[in-house]
């Protein structure tokens, strides 16, 4: 995976040319969307985190998926041990590039009704996470 370097820039600079480069949060754990619901679970409570990135078998970025959306799955009637991260995957359209403007990926964040937002990179790769501050 690369690593991508953020700068720190003075309170004062302009917001709107700020990249997604300079505020996203890293990555964190990766999992592997044929991984069971609650195997992640255990993922996120090991790593002490309240969302992971998950891959697919070739190591592209395919989505986020949250502690509460997992919970609600695993609580749900039809919960069965055979439902993967793949099954409950929502929008597998959303992410962002690091050279990505903030005023951009704020507004498709907000228009898509997003939390959080992967960064990946040229191939796919996770690179990080940009979450909005509610």
């Amino acid at each position: 995976m690369t690593l991508i370097q953020t700068q720190l820039r003075p309170d004062d600079a302009n917001p709107v040319h700020r990249t997604v480069a300079e505020v996203m949060d890293a990555a964190g754990p990766q999992v592997c969307d044929d991984m069971s619901v609650e195997v992640a679970l255990a993922v996120m409570a090991a790593a002490r985190t309240v969302r992971l990135v998950v891959c697919d078998q070739d190591g592209q970025c395919t989505g986020l998926v949250s502690h509460t959306e997992l919970a609600a799955v695993r609580d749900s009637s039809d919960y069965t041990d055979r439902v993967r991260l793949r099954d409950i995957l929502g929008d597998h359209g959303s992410f962002t590039s690091p050279v990505t403007t903030m005023a951009e990926a704020e507004d498709a964040m907000r228009t898509r009704q997003l939390g959080a937002l992967p960064v990946v990179d040229e191939q796919g790769s996770a690179l990080g996470i940009l979450a909005l501050s509610r």
